[in-house]
């Protein structure tokens, strides 16, 4: 791979690294690149998605307190992604690339509907868990009425991430915009306090794949690209931990606003 092709994978990757801290889909900047390379979806994919492995690894560390202060809700919720994004990540090995073409469109928009929709569902959300909430208050303890009203936990939420998980270990790229829109409909918190969240369930993700990948790759000689992963990680890595810094200071309508470009940019690249 000739050195131009390298740097600027090395550039598109550090602005991927920043995106996915902020709203995710930083991929869409890598994997067209990777693709005008000549290399082919399945291999791009796979190369892209250990690359921009880093980016997550990056972002996570820069909302390290965020995650601590809410560990304690979220075990469940990283079991069940890493095992859905591990499914995605096989079905890729053994569908055609041809499908990426039907299903990438589809779940772009149904981020975007849920991004420009949360306050409505959110509303509808929070009525009915008070409702829920009241019924079981006369007879739950102090332990269960925790782990009830954890949004983390509620089966809806583990069915929702698991779903966009198996998206996410499929293709990962534009899965931040479908766990920002599934947190924020389902916690009814603002995007920025559920972007810590985010953040780590898209590392949970990409590590999966990631590891699926690199055992295709040693058994069986599924192909990836690692002098194109490397620059892409370097940069990812940079950018995602400088990106998270920079997205706890956005207001929340900015985020939304920056949410719905990306996913428009996304679904153009996608239907083109």
């Amino acid at each position: 791979m000739e050195p131009l092709s390298l740097v600027v994978l090395f550039v598109m990757g550090t602005l991927a690294g920043a995106i996915n801290a902020a709203v995710g889909s930083g991929s869409l900047l890598t994997l067209p690149v990777l693709l005008a390379l000549g290399i082919p979806p399945g291999t791009a994919v796979r190369t892209n998605t250990i690359g921009i492995l880093f980016s997550t690894i990056g972002s996570v560390a820069g909302y390290r307190r965020e995650i601590a202060a809410q560990r304690h809700e979220l075990g469940p919720l990283v079991a069940v992604v890493a095992v859905m994004a591990t499914l995605g990540a096989v079905l890729l090995l053994v569908s055609p690339s041809e499908a990426l073409d039907v299903v990438v469109p589809v779940l772009i928009v149904v981020a975007l509907l849920m991004v420009v929709f949360q306050k409505r569902i959110t509303r509808a959300i929070r009525e009915r868990q008070a409702r829920r909430t009241a019924a079981a208050a006369a007879t739950a303890t102090g332990a269960d009425s925790t782990d009830a009203t954890s949004p983390y936990r509620r089966p809806a939420m583990l069915g929702a991430m698991g779903a966009a998980s198996v998206y996410g270990g499929y293709f990962t790229a534009a899965q931040g915009i479908l766990y920002l829109g599934v947190l924020g409909a389902l916690t009814g918190r603002p995007l920025g306090d559920v972007n810590s969240v985010k953040n780590l369930a898209s590392l949970v993700v990409n590590l999966a794949a990631a590891t699926v990948y690199v055992i295709a790759h040693l058994v069986w000689g599924v192909e990836i690209i690692w002098i194109a992963t490397a620059a892409i990680a370097v940069g990812a890595l940079l950018g995602g931990y400088f990106g998270a810094h920079m997205a706890k200071k956005l207001p929340d309508g900015v985020l939304r606003g920056i949410i719905v470009v990306v996913a428009l940019v996304a679904l153009v690249r996608q239907v083109l």
